[in-house]
């Protein structure tokens, strides 16, 4: 039978937690975000929360990395197919998360880094996560820049070089509130890329 919820379209109570864990630990981490903020923010009980996470916060933060990765993805693949060329298409990436970051008022960042960056070395179920994500996106990357002809050794590493160099010029321009640091490793990381084809 579908809750009244579902019926209206709105998304479910479980979607809902994970959507609004992953929003709040993008910006509050994972220790200066609590479950009853959570429940609070997503209209849910605390019973619901653990309903659905037994596992309480640690659970529910790893199911907030895996949303953000999926968000992340839907992203980076639609900058990827916008180009036919791969430096062009790194370009498009680093514009579309420069403008997204501005749309956040510098808020939102990287959808994973701040929530595995809290819990390094303590919460390896979070570490495993964020993990699998970043090499999710690098794979997204090698697998265009093959497709461009770009040699196997070149592409993995090519790869490695994108994610993280946009990575750090994410951070450095929402620290900053500019979008110049991701205009200018867009650019040189697309004239790295030209460099190999």
């Amino acid at each position: 039978m579908k809750t009244k919820e579902k019926a209206a379209g709105g998304p479910d109570t479980r979607t809902r937690i994970v959507r609004t864990a992953s929003r709040l630990m993008q910006r509050q981490g994972y220790d200066g975000t609590g479950i009853k903020q959570i429940s609070q923010e997503a209209e849910a009980t605390l019973g619901s929360v653990y309903h659905f996470f037994p596992g309480g916060k640690q659970e529910l933060a790893v199911a907030a990395i895996r949303h953000g990765d999926e968000e992340f993805v839907h992203e980076l693949s639609a900058a990827l197919d916008s180009e036919e060329d791969p430096a062009a298409a790194v370009l498009a990436l680093s514009a579309s998360i420069a403008a997204g970051l501005r749309a956040s008022d510098w808020i939102d960042g990287c959808p994973i880094t701040t929530t595995s960056l809290g819990t390094a070395g303590r919460v390896p179920d979070i570490q495993e996560a964020a993990a699998a994500a970043f090499a999710r996106w690098r794979g997204l990357v090698h697998d265009k820049l093959r497709a461009s002809g770009i040699a196997e050794e070149d592409a993995h590493a090519l790869a490695h070089t994108v994610i993280s160099t946009l990575e750090g010029a994410e951070l450095a321009s929402q620290v900053s509130r500019s979008v110049e640091p991701l205009e200018i490793a867009g650019r040189h990381l697309a004239r790295l890329i030209a460099l190999h084809r």
